[in-house]
């Protein structure tokens, strides 16, 4: 989608790509087993759903330098995520395996991507502006 056409947090791809992810960790964890409902589902659960929230927030505040600071509030939260589902996937864990995590994770790194190449053009935004937030 074309910079012209954001009207809103909603029209980023980087924040659809969120709520994907976040979508297919809600899944995901719905196969764990019911006592780790309160523990590491609840973990990854709140990992996931901060990644767009942020980003949401983000672009909802007045200042370029807000919009930055929860994009990388937002990558933090991957972060974690990441490391929740790699812990979870762990055999002396064993809340599921490295098959069902591998494809998550690939839709992490993409997210990543994403991320990055947005805090990097609101970055260069604020360089060609001279613009102190």
């Amino acid at each position: 989608m074309k910079s012209c056409e954001i009207r809103s947090y909603q029209d980023l791809t980087v924040w659809q790509e969120g709520m994907n992810l976040a979508e297919v960790c809600y899944h995901l964890t719905n196969t764990f087993p019911k006592h780790e409902l309160y523990g590491m589902s609840s973990q990854i659960r709140r990992a996931a759903t901060s990644i767009p929230a942020n980003i949401a927030e983000g672009y909802g505040r007045e200042y370029r330098a807000e919009y930055i600071h929860f994009l990388r509030i937002a990558q933090g939260s991957l972060k974690e995520l990441e490391t929740h589902l790699q812990l979870s996937a762990r055999t002396k864990v064993g809340l599921t395996t490295n098959q069902s995590v591998e494809p998550v994770l690939k839709q992490c790194e993409s997210v990543g991507k994403s991320l990055r190449a947005l805090i990097r053009s609101l970055q260069k935004k604020d360089n060609n502006t001279n613009h102190n937030e």
